[in-house]
């Protein structure tokens, strides 16, 4: 079907731009999107018109699109890839690497506005084109070459022999936070102990201050007893002996 373009859309084509495009692509796309509308006679006599009113806005936009294509002029971009034996690449050249290398360079092009003439299979120069405006196409070269420094095994031994290092340390710092724990815990339990056995010392110290006491006085009454028996004994004497006298008396 063809379809007149509303509004610039990377990698198909610029505004006011009249395209074929497939029906099921641009019933269920471009159009429900508001990207474009389908060319029939009604929108054609609207484009012209458009035009005719526009023509100084697009010959603006030609000649910016004319000055850029200055600017980049003879443009080649260096892109360095890994490669094997007979020079051949190790992965891809991509059209995102080329609009990256661009915009670092000062150029906004979007990747879907860029293609690589041929495939990229090995080092050397190749050629990309760049669709500035829809009258206006650019090519510009890429040069493809292979001398990606190799990464040093030693930086990587040197880093898991730190990693090792580090996972040592921790595991032995681990290890003195459960012997400490370990140690903590002894201490708890044996003063837990001490407390405990205070408890019983005391009560076996009470009891035996209880027995001393209630052993006192068994104590005493024995003393008095004795000392009453003792003072009948001398009564007793002390009767007989008066009698004796009374009998010598008489």
């Amino acid at each position: 079907m063809e379809i007149i373009l509303l509004k610039d859309v990377p990698g198909l084509g610029f505004k006011d731009e009249i395209l074929n495009v497939k029906n099921g692509y641009g019933r269920n796309f471009i159009i429900p999107q508001g990207f474009g509308v389908i060319a029939n006679n009604s929108n054609k006599k609207v484009l012209e018109e458009n035009l005719k009113q526009t023509i100084k806005k697009q010959e603006e936009i030609l000649k910016e699109a004319e000055k850029l294509v200055k600017k980049i002029g003879d443009l080649v971009l260096e892109i360095k890839i890994k490669t094997g034996s007979e020079d051949k690449i190790f992965g891809s050249v991509t059209t995102a690497q080329i609009a990256k290398i661009l915009k670092e360079k000062g150029f906004e092009i979007h990747k879907k506005n860029i293609s690589i003439a041929t495939k990229v299979n090995a080092i050397g120069e190749y050629d990309v084109n760049l669709k500035i405006h829809k009258d206006l196409t650019h090519t510009i070269k890429i040069n493809v070459t292979g001398n990606i420094p190799k990464k040093k095994k030693t930086k990587k031994k040197s880093s898991e022999k730190e990693s090792d290092k580090n996972t040592e340390n921790k595991k032995s710092k681990n290890d003195n936070k459960d012997v400490e724990s370990k140690e903590d815990s002894k201490s708890i339990e044996s003063k837990k102990d001490k407390k405990d056995a205070e408890p019983k010392e005391d009560s076996k110290s009470i009891e035996s201050k209880k027995d001393k006491k209630d052993s006192e006085p068994k104590e005493d009454s024995k003393s008095k007893k004795s000392k009453k028996d003792k003072k009948d004994v001398e009564s007793k004497k002390d009767s007989k002996s008066t009698e004796s006298k009374n009998d010598s008396k008489k």
